[in-house]
């Protein structure tokens, strides 16, 4: 009831049996006639394809995000700030630096729509696609970057420096620094190099904006941007051809860390120098060092076909070793003259497996505010134990090879410096890794105070302000032996709970919480109003109470707060309007949240007006009747996509307990008396929602596709999907396969039951990585039911999966043998159907994620088992599609492939 009730006040259409319904006497229903599609040649299909695409590229191509803003200070100018993003240019579709200003008044009877104005003069940022360098590819697969041009930038606040990674080379320009703001577009400075491969990962040091740090074939480099210094920090890799002799980096996250935790980066710099005496200063850069002698390498196709050669990957199988890690710190020390005079690198006092006991994975790290420490977010290998611990400079020693000076150097560090276990917490689920962590500055030597979010204890994501007391451990380097695990723990003095509920605070993904340290208040995203959508609220952090919801129901919000949060920025869609962008003021009282309220300010992006107005960099204002502060409808007046129908919400109550939702794509031209093929599209898996108030009319437009040729298409998320707390996440533990399908059968009948135009005998299911194997699980489990599956890039053999994931889930495989088999389809092949043309498999041959290995092992069980299928190999690709035409291909395969064994009549008869 609870969940109908709540559902019901989003404003969406949420199906249920009416009450009528329910006390109707049984009537003999009149036999329904199947609806069959219409039969398209190939290039009719593609022409269609390409028709209802007329106006897609135009709403993906205006999409703002990454913003910064920066306060003028000009009392007499007419605009308080600038804000800095990234977006896709309209002059040649690549991703560049825009900025807007925004101003101190607006005329409340108009609404404002900001003007794009480009900060960069037009330059080559991108090379065509295939000529990404491997290092970029790969990172942009891990990121999953589907655009081109510049992917993210770093900023400078002091210096108004901004640096990027374009194409090959590294640029920076300045602006809204000391020098003032620009009115023209800037031309790009590259940093030049002696390196003679691609540099990743530049990063302004936040000491000294002159040096900027990268990463150059595994190993750390610096460079001075005025004087052209450059210098190599770390020398762990060697650059040899063979992998298998070159295994360690410095820097580096590797690929369970990037693809499984979301972490792209492994060196931080510290956010203050410290001064030498002579005038100089010394930087410091803490960065994790990896040996991957033990993990296992693995070949895939080069995409360079023509060559005939593999590339080589280190990527650890599930219960296999992982990379070893460890932390080091490199010291550059700068004279007054900005000079380099000496870089000292330095490794920790005690070995890593010493000090930080039972720990696998590195999941965050960087500095406290003032630089004293560094800090790290720390899992052991089950992933159900979490320490954050603070690491002091003074706990490294420089690296020395001989073993009696090491001595020395060891014997000078004090007993009492340690590391400082200042949080832990533990689960018998898993632990999500997010972004939340901000350490407020220190105003006591012995304490540490800290906003983090935890879902262990109640099971759903909630924010929590602790203090932890710097207590100096029990253990005693001096004296001998090894420490125990509780010895570096310090006791926690407060912890309070800010925010609590059957709902959760967001943390990944772009959500971060922002604190306003001056007024005590918390901003933070969270599904309070309901697990469908995403808005923006406002908390007390120093009197917890009343957590106040800055957004707009009926539509889901991602947003970006100012430095001061006195302003934010809100993109926002339901499933009937396309995404707006908006600029709202904070007002009410300081500290107050029950008067914190948001003010309309401006828009920078109508989607639907963009369709028509593509190529304007200057958009107008525009009158309006309405002064309130909710989203215009001016942003949505022009409607979304021409022919775009979009779904309809519906929930039920599962028999597992749970309130399960789902949307459906009704076809167009629904006719009465008739009943219609049903596609299943599916994820399944963790970490994802599919089901939500967002606008699908983008990613998911070829659900609206299929609709239109007279197919109902059902999403349903089940249970392991995300945002629904801890409990219904893990309703899989140790058991992936296992109860997925059971949900979404479930869902299907329910659906089935309201509406007599949904056929079970015409199902088909199809999804790609995890929605893949799930494709393939339903038509193993359920043949009688799904008529036709279509897989792509699916999981089919658990122990062929990366640690990081599949140990999270399902254990390690020693210790849940029947787990690993019961949800692997491929050892099960003898359980598909007989049938041809009811299982086609797609993959990128050059996956380097979910490897074609997983395709190619379950065709070997296919055919022992004498089991027919179809299969399209995308030779090109990797785990995502990314060639125009790659993707193309697919909506086309998929579509003729529907149509030829479930939607139409010839269909029906082979089916006979």
């Amino acid at each position: 009831m609870a969940a109908a009730m709540e559902t019901e006040q989003l404003g969406l259409e949420i199906f249920g049996t009416s009450e009528s319904e329910e006390h109707a006497e049984a009537e003999e229903q009149p036999t329904l006639e199947p609806f069959y599609v219409e039969r398209y040649s190939w290039s009719q299909l593609k022409k269609l394809l390409t028709d209802t695409r007329k106006y897609h590229g135009y709403m993906v191509a205006k999409a703002p995000h990454d913003f910064t803003f920066v306060k003028k200070n000009d009392p007499e100018g007419p605009h308080s700030d600038r804000i800095y993003y990234l977006a896709m240019s309209g002059e040649n579709r690549e991703n560049t630096l825009f900025y807007s200003e925004i101003p101190k008044t607006i005329n409340k009877a108009e609404v404002l729509m900001l003007s794009w104005k480009p900060l960069l003069d037009l330059f080559q940022a991108s090379l065509d696609y295939g000529m990404y360098s491997r290092e970029e590819e790969l990172l942009r697969e891990r990121k999953r970057i589907g655009t081109v041009g510049i992917a993210s930038y770093d900023y400078h606040r002091e210096s108004g420096t901004f640096l990027f990674q374009a194409g090959s080379g590294i640029y920076h320009v300045k602006d809204g620094g000391p020098h003032g703001f620009t009115q023209q577009p800037l031309k790009p400075n590259l940093v030049e190099t002696s390196c003679p491969n691609i540099r990743m990962d530049p990063k302004l040091c936040p000491a000294d904006p002159n040096w900027i740090a990268f990463i150059h074939s595994n190993d750390i480099w610096i460079s001075n941007i005025l004087t052209r210094e450059e210098r190599r920090l770390t020398f762990v890799h060697n650059e040899l051809a063979n992998l298998e002799e070159d295994p360690r980096s410095a820097g580096v996250a590797t690929f369970v860390l990037q693809e499984e935790f979301d972490r792209y980066t492994g060196y931080w710099w510290c956010p203050n120098a410290e001064p030498t005496v002579t005038g100089g200063k010394i930087l410091r850069i803490l960065y994790e060092e990896n040996d991957e002698s033990e993990v296992e390498i693995i070949h895939v196709t080069s995409p360079m076909l023509e060559t005939r050669r593999t590339d080589s990957f280190r990527y650890p199988k599930t219960g296999t070793a992982n990379p070893k890690v460890t932390f080091k710190m490199s010291e550059i020390t700068v004279d007054a003259e900005g000079r380099i005079v000496a870089v000292m690198d330095k490794e920790l006092v005690q070995p890593f497996e010493i000090l930080f006991e039972g720990i696998e994975y590195i999941a965050r790290a960087g500095w406290t505010p003032e630089g004293k420490y560094a800090w790290s977010i720390l899992l052991d290998r089950s992933q159900t134990r979490l320490q954050i611990v603070l690491i002091s400079p003074a706990l490294f020693i420089a690296v020395e090879d001989d073993a009696m000076e090491r001595q020395k150097l060891i014997d000078a560090v004090p007993d009492s410096v340690t590391p400082l276990t200042i949080y832990e917490e533990t689960t018998d689920i898993w632990i999500n890794i997010h972004d939340i962590f901000h350490v407020f500055s220190q105003t006591r030597q012995d304490e540490i105070e800290f906003i983090f979010a935890s879902e262990c204890q109640t099971g759903f994501r909630h924010l929590y302000k602790i203090i932890s007391v710097l207590k100096e451990s029990r253990y005693k380097r001096s004296c001998g032996g090894l420490p125990a695990p509780s010895d570096f723990k310090c006791p926690i003095k407060e912890e309070l709970a800010i925010t609590s509920g059957e709902w959760e605070v967001l943390g990944r993904h772009g959500s971060n919480i922002h604190v306003d340290e001056a007024k005590k208040l918390v901003y933070f995203e969270g599904t309070k109003d309901s697990p469908l959508e995403h808005h923006l609220y406002v908390v007390s952090y120093k009197n917890p109470g009343e957590v106040k919801r800055l957004t707009d129901r009926s539509y889901s919000h991602a947003c970006s707060m100012s430095q001061d949060c006195d302003m934010f920025i809100s993109k926002f869609s339901n499933q009937k309007n396309p995404h707006c962008v908006s600029l709202y003021r904070l007002t009410g009282s300081e500290d107050d949240v029950a008067h914190r309220k948001k003010e309309f300010w401006a828009t920078i992006l109508d989607s639907a007006a963009a369709c028509v107005q593509e190529g304007e960099s200057q958009f107008r204002l525009r009158r309006t009747d309405h002064a309130s502060d909710a989203p215009h409808p001016q942003c949505l007046s022009q409607g979304p996509l021409p022919d775009y129908v979009p779904p309809e919400i519906f929930s039920f109550e599962s028999s597992s307990g749970f309130t399960l939702y789902g949307m459906m794509y009704k076809p167009h031209h629904l006719q009465p008396g008739k009943k219609y093929p049903t596609v299943l599209f599916i994820y399944g898996g963790p970490q994802v929602q599919l089901v939500n108030n967002r606008f699908k009319g983008i990613k998911y437009f070829r659900l609206n596709t299929l609709a239109s040729l007279g197919y109902v298409v059902v999403v349903i998320d089940n249970r392991g999907s995300c945002h629904r707390g801890l409990k219904f996440e893990g309703a899989f533990k140790y058991k992936m396969g296992q109860i997925e399908i059971d949900d979404q059968v479930e869902g299907l009948q329910y659906l089935a039951s309201q509406y007599d135009f949904i056929d079970l005998d015409r199902v088909g299911i199809h999804g790609w990585s995890y929605g893949g194997y799930l494709s393939l699980m339903a038509l193993m489990q359920r043949s009688d039911l799904f008529r036709v599956a279509v897989a792509g890039a699916p999981v089919t053999l658990w122990v062929f999966y990366d640690t990081g994931y599949t140990e999270r889930y399902m254990g390690h495989p020693d210790h849940n043998e029947q787990g690993y088999y019961l949800g692997s389809v491929a050892v099960q092949a003898e359980k598909f159907p007989s049938e041809p043309h009811r299982l086609l498999l797609l993959h990128g041959f050059l996956d380097e994620n979910v490897h074609f290995a997983h395709t190619s092992i379950l065709l070997s069980f296919l055919v022992r088992a004498g089991k027919p299928y179809d299969l399209q190999i995308y030779p090109q690709e990797r785990h995502s599609i990314r060639v125009p035409e790659s993707g193309e291909h697919y909506e086309l395969h998929l579509l003729h492939y529907l149509q030829e064994n479930l939607g139409s009549h010839i269909a029906a008869l082979k089916a006979m």
